[in-house]
């Protein structure tokens, strides 16, 4: 598997640098960002190449990949769900992700869960984008943070987390209450539906409730990305408000 982009690779070496097999560099880069990280390589020892832009295009297709690409363990630990559901406390936060299609979108959805503390992010194994190069670009770190669940049969999965005591809150239009009305405490995992198409039949009819978030314009949905970084705020500000209360 491969990472690029220097935010991306960096995060990867910080976090777990026995990971990173061997990084290709830009061979015409000598600015301080990459004299930076080959500094960092050279501390952990890892092997680096030097190659030309062309190489670098030819190594990972399509990307902005900033003149670094790193060649990565791809057998990456997956947390377990048994082993998540075995470690949560009473305020978790999970984001549950049915079918998303798009590696900018995951990669977004993984950096707003790393902002603000959600335990992990749990999708699907089939039918679903994976933690793939461009959503760990796009995360900018938050891949090697936030833990990612992935789960042979999400109906299943989402009757397991009822069992540990998880409150399962869906999203969709016709949510019986807005977001701002809904009272948030306790172990509660948001579900949100693929782009386009929402939550599978299956997935909904698991949901405890469903929420909507108020619309004031004319645009009927918004990119899910956004939709996680207005509910993990509104959970976050309902808890923060509660402790303060206490």
């Amino acid at each position: 598997m491969f990472l690029f982009g220097f935010h991306a690779v960096s995060s990867r070496i910080r976090q777990n640098p026995q990971s990173v097999l061997e990084v290709y560099l830009d061979s015409t880069r000598r600015d301080p960002r990459a004299r930076q990280l080959a500094s960092l390589l050279e501390q952990h020892k890892i092997k680096v190449n030097y190659l030309d832009s062309a190489r670098l295009d030819g190594m990972i297709g399509s990307g902005r990949h900033q003149g670094v690409v790193a060649k990565v363990d791809a057998s990456r630990k997956y947390l377990a769900l048994d082993d998540l559901l075995d470690t949560l406390e009473n305020d978790a936060l999970l984001l549950v992700l049915d079918g998303i299609q798009d590696p900018h979108n995951l990669g977004a959805c993984l950096r707003v869960a790393d902002a603000f503390g959600v335990d992990a992010i749990i999708a699907p194994k089939d039918r679903a984008v994976g933690l793939n190069a461009t959503a760990a670009k796009v995360a900018s770190g938050a891949a090697e943070t936030v833990p990612f669940v992935t789960v042979t049969n999400l109906a299943r999965a989402l009757r397991q987390m009822k069992e540990a005591g998880v409150e399962i809150i869906g999203t969709a239009e016709d949510g019986e209450t807005d977001i701002f009305e809904t009272h948030l405490d306790g172990p509660i995992a948001w579900v949100l539906g693929a782009e386009g198409t929402g939550m599978r039949r299956l997935t909904r009819e698991n949901c405890d409730r469903l929420v909507r978030i108020p619309m004031e314009g004319m645009v009927e949905s918004l990119n899910l990305s956004v939709t996680s970084g207005i509910l993990m705020f509104e959970t976050c500000r309902q808890r923060r408000l509660a402790k303060e209360k206490k």
